[in-house]
């Protein structure tokens, strides 16, 4: 689960991980317990201290050639669903999963080193999408 969230000035949050030094927006595994929107508060808060709301879906991102494997030896499919987010308040910080957090003007984008299944999620909340993606 990812969450796209813009600031007043229409700065996209992005973190960059620690993992593999790619920027990406923030976000993270779900807990047992917990409801998705719960999941999207709480990791971009833990990722970058940023509070956020939970306004809507930007979609559910899939891809049989994307395919993951974690450190601790665990392959996976791609399978992502993206959440819209509101800022609520909070300053950009890092955190153990990420070495850098900020806002980032969107003229700036192509600079910063971004997966495309990730770059897609981001030009997908830019546009605003009356219906949510799902691909």
């Amino acid at each position: 689960m990812t969450v796209f969230v813009q600031d007043e000035q229409g700065r996209v949050l992005l973190i960059q991980r620690t993992d593999n030094g790619l920027w990406a927006l923030p976000g993270g595994a779900q807990d047992f317990g917990e409801y998705i929107a719960g999941t999207a508060v709480r990791e971009t808060r833990e990722e970058t201290g940023i509070e956020v709301q939970v306004t809507g879906v930007v979609g559910i991102y899939t891809n049989s050639n994307h395919v993951v494997e974690y450190s601790d030896g665990e392959v996976r499919q791609q399978f992502s669903i993206c959440l819209r987010a509101r800022f609520v308040n909070g300053e950009p910080n890092t955190s153990d999963e990420s070495s850098a957090a900020r806002w980032v003007p969107c003229n700036e984008l192509d600079q910063l080193t971004i997966h495309p299944s990730m770059r897609l999620r981001i030009e997908h909340g830019l546009e605003q999408r009356e219906n949510p993606y799902i691909g």
